[in-house]
């Protein structure tokens, strides 16, 4: 096989198991994958150790995708609004792909730095152009990342409560505009 095609067939691979992961598939195995994508029962194996190696790759991915968003939405903005955009792209990510944001946090895969040019980074650089306080980073990550998961995952408000994700962008909006006045 060419090295176009083994890496084709990693991707493959990769993408059946997220399709697999979003359609509710509870126990993954590299046989059905490779049934999945037309190869041999072995043919996986050229790329991955095992189950938990392709699931690394697949979180590691994802992380990648989450920083594509938060660049693209970082890119369009200035100051404050950069950091909402960036917390209502992360939502969005989260949103758009539930199984594959639950494995990123898993630990299915080394958790990315936090610094350096990764998803973390991306947010912590803007967070710096607001304050040079240190606890801000961490709030806001914990802001973001909380309205993501309870919004997944979070258990429903008590009758006649607004959900912890009716209105996200007021949430980030306030957060972004204190930390913009610091």
């Amino acid at each position: 096989m060419s090295t176009m095609e083994e890496r084709s067939l990693r991707e493959r691979l990769m993408a059946a198991a997220v399709a697999a992961l979003e359609a509710g598939a509870s126990d993954l195995s590299l046989r059905a994958l490779a049934r999945e994508v037309g190869v041999s029962a072995m043919a996986p194996y050229r790329h991955f150790a095992d189950k938990a190696a392709l699931l690394g790759a697949v979180a590691v991915d994802g992380f990648e995708r989450l920083r594509e968003a938060l660049l693209a939405a970082d890119g369009q903005a200035e100051g404050s609004d950069a950091l909402v955009a960036q917390g209502l792209a992360y939502l969005r990510f989260a949103s758009d792909h539930p199984a594959l944001f639950r494995l990123m946090f898993s630990g299915a895969c080394a958790p990315p730095t936090p610094s350096g040019d990764n998803a973390y980074g991306v947010l912590a650089r803007r967070v710096a152009t607001l304050t040079s306080d240190p606890a801000a980073m961490l709030a806001c990550w914990a802001l973001v990342h909380g309205l993501a998961t309870l919004a997944l995952d979070g258990p429903a408000p008590p009758e006649g409560q607004p959900s912890a994700a009716a209105d996200p962008a007021a949430a980030l909006r306030l957060l972004a505009d204190g930390l913009a006045k610091r």
